[in-house]
């Protein structure tokens, strides 16, 4: 019999929006060869330092058994950390007999994470670290490299996903550890010399779910099965990573029996997350719908929450994964502790107290099961219960050029929402109104899409594609949301940060757009007054907007007021042709540290003086521009209550991310 091994799965510390499915497979994969596994996303060092503080508090068990150390958790780890004495003196360390010997471990520990001792650090005997977008280049090759010191053999390092797969020489020569390109769609890829691995796809392996608790992050995907129904696409789109990533399409994908088992196993979920690349373009597109209605998600479907506890209870009797269990009902205990009042509170209150569920780091598996008798009643009567709509949400977009009659009434008979249709460029303008004209005949109200601009298209035609979904939307009262996506390089130097300016664009009418969007948080609501005033009622608007002081556009009505909008406005507009030319070349660098060294002209300088103004130069101007306020108010809030805009956010902004529940995931 082979002996378990360690396997620590990493996700580095970007934000992300989806679970990482090829993770999730791996962690099924490695449970079903009997291997202990670990789930980690963040900084590295603060794994590090949580290992050496479990370590520690270990040790101090062993020399005195008399106090619970698991309460200083949090001290423990910031004497480890920061060595102060101040610290050490909360944790008062004197008043136990074995003082001395507690003082030297505590030592001991501090001292190998200040030195970076790496050889003294607990090693895993496999590491896996999946990738993402390759503008995410540093974060991650700074994962990799601190991942070479926690693996007992470097060779043990596997590197995967999309970055990865699109960067695989370069990941190479940086990290010298050579990623795997692709999928892991073969038997035995992992362990070749393993006799069970030879038999196992990875890829065609369920996703555990559980691994989602182990950490604090939480994925903006909400209570919903998150799966496939075919694999990669038709298309060949030159911005397009899919036709490297999955090659081969596969109009259909097995998806009920891991459905069933994810429901079995996490309970139902409330929404339906597709991630299909282009699901349209399967022949077996009225089979897909019809599975999905199979499935629960028909139109008007609606659901009730299960109980949650009773699910990780039964999964911690199981020992599917402790450490993720005990962490889930921990939370889940504390939220039903949150919405208790009066009496009921206190008593529910007291239960945790006497079984030790009142701070996470002396939680543990005996101590919930021991208190769930007295809590389960409790829990059942005052749980979320009400009904909920149910949605299927197409989320990678559905490709307008396939969209017929036909296909627009199926995907009218399950709950979609909202329905998200490609409007790559302007060239595609007869197919994409096409598509919207026939959601809107079959009842289909809210849609939702990508706009890819800076690519190859130029400034006035992501305004076009912006105005048609304002146009349609009036027309056909429906309501379409934009949302702009900065086209980023697959391959090369360009592609490993989000600097990127295409041939048609320029660094200030990159930065014109991202400060209209900064303000909505990535999104062009529907409603003509808003986005009139966001881009322009025409193209010449438009123009004047993408030229205009950044601090100007985002705090709009407050420097309005002020008159500093119409001064700038008034030279704008007086230019001369040449003047014109040579003040927009230098606008266009978006670079004014030293432009009165540029011209000796009046008419410029005056002009460039208001690029100078920055947001921090007027004192409180985001308290005093209330328009300002009352947009971002707005939107905070939409996206808030509305977990399908969350997940269509670029993050091409400087926006926090949303924190809503997680995903179960097929």
């Amino acid at each position: 019999m082979s002996k378990k091994r360690n396997i620590l799965l990493i996700e580095p510390k970007y934000r992300n929006k989806y679970p990482p499915i090829g993770l999730m497979k791996i962690a099924t994969y490695h449970k079903m060869l009997g291997d202990n596994v670990k789930f980690f996303k963040g900084n590295l060092k603060d794994l590090v330092l949580d290992q050496m503080t479990e370590n520690c508090i270990d040790k101090f068990y062993k020399i005195d058994k008399e106090r619970e150390w698991k309460n200083s958790f949090a001290l423990i780890r910031d004497f480890i950390k920061s060595r102060k004495s101040t610290v050490l003196e909360e944790l008062d360390l004197g008043i136990s007999k074995y003082n001395a010997l507690l003082h030297n471990a505590i030592y001991s520990f501090a001292d190998t994470y200040r030195k970076k001792d790496y050889d003294n650090f607990p090693k895993w005997d496999r590491i896996y670290v999946t990738t993402l977008f390759t503008f995410y280049w540093k974060i991650t090759i700074e994962a990799i490299h601190y991942a070479k010191h926690l693996v007992k053999s470097q060779d043990q390092i596997m590197v995967g996903g999309v970055l990865a797969s699109l960067l695989h020489k370069e990941v190479e020569e940086e990290t010298g550890i050579k990623p795997h390109e692709g999928l892991l769609d073969k038997p035995g890829m992992l362990d070749p010399d393993l006799p069970k691995a030879k038999k196992l796809i990875v890829d065609n392996l369920p996703l555990d779910y559980s691994i989602l608790d182990e950490i604090d992050y939480i994925y903006p995907t909400g209570s919903a099965y998150f799966t496939f129904m075919t694999k990669g696409c038709t298309r060949k789109c030159a911005f397009c990573s899919v036709p490297i990533l999955e090659p081969t399409y596969k109009p259909k994908i097995d998806t009920i029996d891991k459905f069933a088992e994810i429901k079995e196993i996490y309970g139902e979920q409330q929404h339906l997350l597709l991630m299909d690349n282009n699901v349209l373009a399967s022949p077996k597109f009225p089979e897909i719908i019809q599975e999905i209605k199979d499935m629960g998600f028909y139109k008007g479907a609606t659901y009730i929450e299960p109980n949650q506890l009773e699910i990780a209870i039964n999964n911690l009797k199981k020992g599917l994964n402790d450490k993720a269990y005990v962490k889930r009902s921990y939370r889940l205990l504390h939220d039903l502790l949150k919405r208790l009042r009066g009496e009921r509170q206190q008593k529910f209150y007291d239960v945790l107290v006497a079984n030790g569920l009142i701070k996470i780091e002396t939680t543990t598996k005996d101590r919930i099961l021991q208190a769930y008798d007295e809590v389960k009643e409790t829990y059942e009567r005052y749980r979320p219960k009400v009904p909920k709509q149910r949605f299927v949400d197409f989320n990678q977009g559905t490709d307008a050029r396939y969209v017929t009659d036909e296909l627009m009434k199926l995907m009218s008979e399950i709950p979609i929402r909202p329905l998200r249709i490609a409007f790559d460029y302007w060239g595609m303008k007869k197919q994409y109104e096409n598509a919207v004209r026939l959601a809107a005949k079959y009842e289909i109200k809210e849609l939702s899409n990508y706009i890819l601009y800076n690519f190859k298209d130029t400034p006035e035609e992501l305004y076009k594609r912006l105005k048609l979904n304002v146009d349609l939307g009036e027309e056909l009262d429906i309501h379409i949301f934009s949302f702009p996506m900065k086209y980023i390089p697959l391959f090369g130097e360009e592609a490993k940060d989000r600097n990127y300016i295409g041939k048609k664009w320029n660094r200030k009418y990159i930065r014109a757009i991202q400060s209209v969007l900064n303000v909505t948080k990535g999104i062009v609501a529907p409603g003509r007054s808003f986005f009139e005033k966001a881009f322009g009622k025409d193209l010449t608007e438009f123009q004047e907007i993408l030229h205009m002081p950044e601090t100007y556009i985002v705090y709009r009505y407050f420097f309005e007021g002020l008159g500093l909008t119409d001064e700038w406005r008034k030279v704008y507009y007086s230019l001369t042709g040449k003047e014109k030319e040579f003040a927009f070349e230098l606008i266009e660098s978006n670079d004014f540290s030293d432009y009165q060294s540029k011209t000796k002209n009046k008419k410029i300088l005056e002009l460039l003086k208001h690029y100078t103004i920055k947001r921090e130069d007027v004192k409180d101007v985001k308290e005093k521009d209330l328009n300002y306020k009352k947009t971002k108010h707005y939107f905070d809030r939409l996206i808030k209550e509305d977990q399908f805009k969350d997940l269509t956010l670029t993050y091409d902004f400087e926006a926090e991310v949303a924190k809503i529940k997680r995903t179960a995931s097929v």
